[in-house]
């Protein structure tokens, strides 16, 4: 899966870290991702929303944390 080394965590791989990538493929999914046109007006907020939850709610059982 070359795709996942493009992001900042592939340099902790190659270090010998453990690190975890989470991604939404928003640059996959948004024509906008990373050029000018990549405004608060092209993002699709409810799904960042639902992303952030799933992400946090993750981490958390991850953790064995309780909220």
């Amino acid at each position: 899966m070359p795709h996942t080394r493009r992001s900042d965590h592939a340099s902790f791989w190659d270090a010998g870290y453990p690190a975890v990538m989470l991604t939404d493929t928003a640059n996959f999914r948004n024509p906008h991702y990373h050029r000018e046109t990549d405004t608060m007006d092209t993002l699709n907020l409810k799904f960042l929303s639902s992303v952030a939850a799933t992400v946090t709610a993750t981490v958390i059982q991850i953790a064995g944390a309780r909220p």
